[in-house]
């Protein structure tokens, strides 16, 4: 794919402290006749989509996890311009550090709409432990051997977060993925 080989973006950590992600660079540059870059799915390289379904274009991140930005469980990292769409209850993601993987990833990964996602990082800030990272660890082993819940339906990578439509009156609690399989 050429140079750089690492993809480096600012990203929400911490309380929506920005931090520099590193990562695998798995897309190409490429912009079209009107010199917007073309779709996600028209620029993911043959390399990029193995990277990705294999996770290993995360590996870097490792990187961000010895700096003490990152954490190896959490909620993933998101898009900065995304700060601003959340509501209170989606914004409480950032109480923790975020993660090379989560509770979400191990849940159903791109697969889930942002609202589920969202409902399993807050459920995971609410009850995390070591038995629980310990958990989502092993469990993040399978899925990625498994390569589920990679793209998002038809669409090569998730589609961006505008903000929620939906109420937030609901219960996080009715989620069927909601609690740990050690109860």
């Amino acid at each position: 794919m050429g140079r750089p080989i690492f993809f480096r973006q600012r990203r929400p950590g911490l309380d929506g402290k920005p931090f520099e992600i590193i990562k695998f660079r798995t897309m190409r540059n490429v912009a079209g006749p009107d010199g917007r870059p073309l779709s996600d799915e028209e620029r993911l390289t043959k390399v990029g989509r193995f990277l990705r379904a294999t996770s290993l274009d995360e590996l870097p991140e490792l990187w961000n996890v010895l700096r003490g930005e990152m954490a190896l469980v959490g909620p993933r990292p998101l898009l900065m311009q995304y700060l601003g769409r959340y509501d209170a209850t989606q914004a409480r993601r950032h109480e923790v550090r975020p993660g090379l993987t989560g509770w979400a990833q191990v849940n159903g990964r791109n697969a889930l709409s942002w609202e589920e996602k969202f409902e399993l990082d807050v459920w995971y800030v609410d009850h995390r432990s070591l038995l629980l990272d310990l958990e989502i660890l092993a469990r993040t082993i399978l899925v990625v051997l498994a390569r589920s819940g990679v793209s998002h339906g038809a669409e090569a990578t998730m589609p961006e977060f505008m903000g929620s439509r939906a109420s937030r009156a609901c219960d996080t609690s009715r989620s069927s993925r909601g609690g740990p399989s050690h109860g």
